[in-house]
C-alpha cells in the first residue's frame, strides 16, 4: 500500500503527517526532506525504545538520546526538565531538532520542552500509539499535567513532520490498542458516519492490527483533525469538536490520579456521558446514542466508575481548561457524524449523566 501524505497547514506552521507500512525504515529521508536540522536530539522512553530504537538508530544517524519515563502520572514539569537537563548537557542550541518517539504522553511532553527550550526549537513527532497517530501527535497542543487538572500547563508548537507507521502499533498491549480506537470513534462521532460504520464493520481486521485496516482509519481520523486544525489552530471555536467525550474524560483521568483509566478509556466514558445528555435534550436519538454503546462495549470492558461520584467528577470539570468565561463549553452530539457545542449544560445535567453511565451520586 503506497504511503498517505496528509497536509496541514495553520497560521504558525505547514506541515506533512506521512502514514504507511514501513516508514520508519525511512525516517531521516522523511525528516531531511521536511527540512529538519542535523543537530538532532532523539527522547523516547525506555519501553518504546526497547522495541524500535534498533531501527529508529539505523536510520536516524548522528543523533542523540535521552530516555523518560511514559504515562500520565509521569506528565510533569519534573519529567520535562530531564529533557531540558539534557538538552542543556549536550550543548543544544536554537538549530536542535527534537524527535519525539512514543505515544501521546511522550509526544506532549516533549512538545512541551520543545517549545520552551531556548524559547522554541523544531519538532519532530514519530508516535507509536494508536492514539498518538490518530490524534495527539497533529494539531500543535503540547503540555504536561497539574495534580488539579489535565494539561493545564501547555504551549501550542506545531510539528515540522509527523511520521506514523503502523507496523509499529504490532508490539502495543491490548489494551493500549484499544484505548487509541476510542479516539478513532470519537472522528467518527464529530465528523464522519462512515468512519464509524468502518469501525464497526472490520473491527476483527483491526484487532488483528492489519496494514490494510489500519492506514485507512489512521487516515481519515488524520484528515478531520488536519481539516479542524487549518481552521482553528487555537481553539477559538471549531477546533473545541476535537472536545467530545474530553470534558468528563479529563476529569475521570485527574480524579483518579492517572492511575485506573487510560486516556482513550476516560473519553470513553465521556462520550457516553454527553451523548445522554444530548438524548434528554432531545437533539441525539436514543437508537443512535445505543449504537454508540454497542461499539463502544465491543471494544472491551472498561475500568469499573461505580465507585466514582458524579458530583465530584463535575467539581474537578470546573477546573477543565476548556472552561471560557465560567462557562464549560460542551460538545454535544447531534447525529453519528455530526454535533453542537452547548454553554448551559446545569450540573445536575451532567450529575444525572455520570449517574447513567454507572456513578455514584
Amino acid at each position: 500500500m503506497k504511503p498517505i501524505q496528509i497536509d496541514v497547514s495553520s497560521d504558525s506552521r505547514a506541515y506533512q503527517v506521512h502514514i504507511g507500512e514501513g516508514l520508519l525504515d525511512n525516517l531521516g529521508v522523511l525528516l531531511d526532506t521536511a527540512g529538519a536540522s542535523k543537530n538532532r536530539f532523539l527522547v523516547s522512553s525506555p519501553t518504546v525504545w526497547k522495541s524500535h530504537g534498533q531501527l529508529i538508530e539505523k536510520t536516524v544517524t548522528s543523533s542523540q538520546l535521552t530516555l523518560i519515563p511514559d504515562g500520565e502520572r509521569s506528565k510533569t514539569t519534573v519529567t520535562v526538565g530531564k529533557v531540558y537537563e539534557a538538552l542543556i548537557q549536550a550543548s543544544a542550541d536554537r538549530t536542535a531538532t527534537i524527535v519525539a518517539v512514543g505515544g501521546g504522553v511522550i509526544g506532549d511532553m516533549v512538545g512541551f520542552a520543545a517549545a520552551t527550550f531556548l524559547r522554541g526549537v523544531q519538532l519532530v513527532q514519530v508516535p507509536t500509539t494508536l492514539l498518538a497517530q490518530v490524534d495527539s501527535s497533529i494539531g500543535g497542543k503540547v503540555g504536561v499535567n497539574h495534580t488539579l487538572g489535565k494539561n493545564l500547563i501547555g504551549a501550542f508548537h506545531s510539528p515540522i513532520v509527523v511520521v506514523a507507521d503502523p507496523l509499529v502499533l504490532t508490539t502495543l498491549p491490548r489494551r493500549e490498542f484499544r484505548a487509541g480506537l476510542y479516539e478513532v470513534i470519537k472522528y467518527g462521532m464529530i465528523a464522519d458516519r462512515d468512519l464509524f460504520d468502518r469501525v464497526e464493520r472490520e473491527l476483527s481486521e483491526i484487532f488483528d492490527r492489519s496494514p490494510l485496516a489500519l492506514v485507512p482509519i489512521i487516515a481519515a481520523s488524520c484528515r478531520i483533525k488536519a481539516e479542524v486544525v487549518s481552521k482553528d489552530e487555537r481553539e477559538k471555536g471549531l477546533r473545541r469538536i476535537l472536545n467530545f467525550g474530553h470534558t468528563a474524560g479529563h476529569a475521570i483521568e485527574a480524579i483518579t490520579k492517572y492511575r485506573r483509566f487510560r486516556h482513550g478509556e476516560a473519553v470513553g466514558y465521556g462520550m457516553l456521558a454527553v451523548s445522554d445528555i444530548a438524548v434528554r435534550r432531545g437533539i441525539f436519538s436514543a437508537s443512535e446514542r445505543q449504537s454508540l454503546a454497542a461499539l463502544i462495549g465491543k471494544l472491551g470492558p472498561l475500568p469499573s466508575v461505580r465507585d466514582l461520584s458524579a458530583k465530584v467528577v463535575v467539581d474537578a470539570m470546573r477546573r477543565d481548561k476548556k472552561m471560557l468565561h465560567g462557562k464549560l463549553h460542551v460538545v454535544l452530539p447531534t447525529r453519528i457524524g455530526k454535533t453542537t457545542t452547548a454553554t448551559d449544560v446545569s450540573q445536575q445535567e451532567f450529575i444525572r449523566s455520570l449517574k447513567s453511565i454507572g456513578m455514584l451520586s
